[in-house]
């Protein structure tokens, strides 16, 4: 899964124990801007460095799994965990885009081609084909 949102807090890396290590992250999601949900990830071992480069207030890209967990706790009681797991996180800007061939001109004319109007003369041409 994947979502586009702003970076609103950045944990320090917790190093759980001697081989396992987490980071946290909260972003806000605003599929329906009248009422964002605030979301906490979490980046596992070698994913943690990920967060380095984004800043609070940042719009990124988050691919996560979503994770769960079954347990039974010492009184016998069966309980179960959620989490989302982090794998990627880019920059929302950084979304692939088709390459442009040369780069465009603040002053070119950006007006539709020609053949594109819908004039009368274009109406009664024939295609070629």
């Amino acid at each position: 899964m994947e979502i586009k949102a702003k970076l609103l807090e950045k944990f320090e890396t917790a190093q759980v124990s001697g081989s396992f290590r987490k980071r946290e992250f909260v972003v806000e999601y605003a599929e329906n801007p009248q009422y964002p949900e605030f979301v906490k990830f979490e980046l596992i071992q070698d994913k943690c460095e990920q967060l380095d480069g984004f800043n609070v207030g940042q719009e990124i890209n988050v691919a996560f799994n979503l994770k769960g967990r079954k347990w039974t706790n010492p009184k016998g009681e069966v309980v179960y965990f959620n989490s989302l797991q982090a794998w990627r996180i880019s920059a929302a800007n950084d979304i692939a885009t088709p390459p442009q061939t040369a780069p465009a001109s603040s002053s070119e004319n950006l007006t539709e081609p020609e053949w594109l109007n819908n004039s009368s003369e274009a109406a009664t041409d024939d295609l070629p084909f």
